[in-house]
Formats: C-alpha cells, sequence, structure tokens
C-alpha cells in the first residue's frame, strides 16, 4: 500500500508530499507543539498503531517491523523519519486507542482505505507465524473503534488465522443465510479481492499477495459450505 495511495485519499498536500512530517511526527506524540499537517499527522497514526501493535505480545520483532515497510512501501527520503517513529512507538502499547479513533474518524468516508489498513494490521501481527493472545485483543479493541463487528471481525481474522474452522465465519455470515443470498455474498467477496481490483486501486505487491492468500481462504470455506449444502 503506497503512501501515495493514502495521501490521494487526503486531498492535496499542505507542504509538499509530507510537508512538515518530523514535526507532526513529534506532535502526535506529545513532543512538541502541533504542526497543523493533517497530513502527515495521519500517517503519523498509521506509524504508530502499527508499532504498537507489534509490541502487544510483548516483544516487537524486526520481521513486524520489516513487514510494515513492505506493506506500505514508503518513499526513501521518508524512511528515517518513519523508522524513528516506528522504533519509538514500539516501546509500549499506550495510546494506541487514540490513534485508532484518529484513523477511523479520517476514513470515516473511505471504507475501502480504512479496511486495507486493518488487513495490513492483521499481516503485520501474523508476520511471525502466530497471533498472540495480546495482538488479539489489540486487534479486536481497533476493530470496535473502526466500527466493525464481531462477525466482520471474526471474519477478517480467519483468513489470516487458521485455528478458526467454521466456513461461516471465513465468509463473515450466518448460517441462516439462503442459498441464493450466500452464493451472492460468496460471489463479491471474490470480486472485492481479485488481482485485478486491488492493483486498479494502488496496491502493492504485498498487499495483493495478502489478497490471494484470503481469496485462497475464501474459496476453501465457499467448497466446504457448497460441499454441506449440496451446491
Amino acid at each position: 500500500m503506497p503512501w501515495q495511495t493514502i495521501l490521494r485519499a487526503l486531498g492535496p498536500p499542505e507542504q509538499g508530499s509530507l510537508g512538515g512530517l518530523f514535526q507532526a511526527i513529534k506532535s502526535a506524540l506529545g513532543l512538541a507543539p502541533r504542526a497543523g499537517v493533517e497530513r502527515a499527522a495521519f500517517t503519523a497514526a498509521v506509524v504508530a498503531l502499527s508499532a504498537k501493535l507489534s509490541m502487544a505480545d510483548g516483544v516487537s520483532l524486526r520481521i513486524e517491523e520489516d513487514t510494515f515497510e513492505r506493506l506500505f512501501n514508503f518513499e526513501p527520503e521518508e524512511a528515517q523519519n518513519i523508522r524513528w517513529l516506528f522504533r519509538l512507538a514500539a516501546k509500549d502499547t499506550a495510546g494506541f486507542e487514540s490513534y485508532a479513533r484518529a484513523l477511523a474518524d479520517t476514513l470515516e468516508q473511505s471504507p475501502d482505505l480504512k479496511h486495507d489498513i486493518f488487513e495490513a494490521l492483521l499481516h503485520i501481527a501474523t508476520a511471525d507465524g502466530v497471533l498472540h493472545n495480546g495482538e488479539d485483543i489489540y486487534l479486536h479493541a481497533v476493530s470496535d473503534i473502526f466500527g466493525y463487528t464481531d462477525i466482520d471481525y471474526r471474519a477478517m481474522r480467519a483468513r489470516f488465522v487458521r485455528d478458526i474452522a467454521d466456513p461461516y465465519e471465513v465468509l463473515g455470515t450466518e448460517r441462516t443465510l439462503s442459498n441464493d443470498a450466500l452464493k451472492a455474498h460468496y460471489r463479491n467477496l471474490v470480486r472485492e479481492n481479485h488481482p485485478d481490483v486491488l492493483a486498479g486501486r494502488g496496491l502493492s505487491r504485498e498487499l495483493q499477495d495478502v489478497a490471494a492468500r484470503k481469496l485462497a481462504a475464501l474459496n476453501v470455506a465457499w467448497e466446504a459450505i457448497a460441499k454441506e449444502r449440496g451446491l
């Protein structure tokens, strides 16, 4: 997910591509007076929320930072400041709720981008091959702030974590759904995760690979449901 994709959703920059980033990062952490650069403050919130997630299991791993960098694909000239913020924010999880609320407010009219960011968090959390309990609690809290239901959260989680066996949870739906409604829901999910659609939205290759993994999970779930219902 290149930063340009995020920034285009926020409107024209006030100063350059990320004008005032360093000062806005410092102010977002309470280290200096607010610089008033909304775009840079938004960037700071994404970085801090990702970094604090990496510490939710008690240890921030380099693989989680590396995964963050691959997912968000920031420009080389931004790297020093963004890495500085990531490592500073990763010292603890304190205040993550405020960053989540800031992002939820900013992305109220951009549900696709909000969804992409949340799934990027899931990818960071599972970078070491395990979703630890502390990370699960952290992500569930963020999902609540983002306005997702428990069903929404379980569905997104199920596409990254293999410990949920219920295919209906993977599809994010109820067992009571009719065959026709279930088919329509499944096909809509497949369309949303199609490589051509994601490439058109400017997602990075890393996130397109994540989507391919999700699509595989959706297909397995659908096959299980189709077999169960004789479809």
